[in-house]
């Protein structure tokens, strides 16, 4: 029998700048076991998720899985070009951890309600490769509240995030200094992937990082522990 997923998120979902994870959850299980549809857009915010939940819900899954909050964790660091976010993204108020906490209970609670779908929220990924950094601590803090609201509103919580920094510490890569990608960076990489043939991993590697190709969006060690941890928790894949 085959489940339906619908996976819900940002860029890290839609899979253009990094390691299609949804693709490697597909192959862990045998051929048709899985139907996944993807419902990812580069840069959104919990707020942009919630105000396009429609399609979701006019044609409910089995299994509804969601990974967002990267975007909210990084506007709370400094430098982050607040203002430029909030204009290309069509914010209606300047983001923080509170309404990013009542933004996903909004989205939990119209997918409780409108579909019968099992909901998993996925804690962040790690952002930046220095687990005592500010962008790692900040990717913490709001996976924390992605468990507070799982536990309130009668999801699962899967541990992306811990998943990550477990990964991490057993490695020991070198503590290199995080430095979000900005657009031109971001373009460069679709050049080197679409023109230049160039892997995602290979820019990774080239830059020294363990999960990621610039800290931010997933190589296939990362992608890889996106879809562990799914699979793992798949309904149907436990039973």
């Amino acid at each position: 029998m085959t489940t339906r997923v619908a996976c819900l998120g940002d860029s890290l979902t839609r899979a253009q700048l990094s390691v299609d994870y949804l693709d490697l959850l597909e192959r862990r299980g045998p051929p048709g076991d899985l139907r996944l549809a993807r419902f990812g857009v580069n840069g959104d915010f919990a707020h942009n998720l919630l105000r396009r939940l429609d399609p979701v819900v006019a044609d409910p899954p089995d299994v509804i899985t969601v990974l967002i909050g990267t975007n909210d964790a990084r506007a709370s660091l400094a430098g982050y070009p607040v203002e430029q976010a909030m204009k290309r993204k069509h914010l209606p108020e300047r983001p923080s951890a509170g309404w990013f906490q009542q933004c996903l209970e909004a989205i939990v609670e119209r997918l409780r309600t409108e579909t019968d779908a099992t909901i998993g929220l996925l804690s962040l990924p790690v952002l930046g490769q220095q687990l005592d950094g500010a962008p790692a601590q900040a990717s913490q803090a709001y996976s924390r509240m992605i468990a507070e609201v799982a536990t309130a509103h009668d999801a699962t919580y899967l541990p992306l995030h811990e998943r990550q920094v477990e990964e991490v510490r057993r490695a020991g890569p070198p503590p290199i200094p995080y430095r979000a990608p900005t657009p031109a960076a971001s373009v460069g990489v679709l050049l080197r992937t679409a023109v230049l043939r160039h892997r995602l991993d290979t820019i990774s590697r080239r830059r020294g990082l363990l999960l990621t190709t610039d800290h931010i969006h997933q190589n296939s060690r990362g992608a890889a522990l996106v879809a562990e941890v799914i699979d793992t928790w798949l309904p149907t894949r436990s039973a």
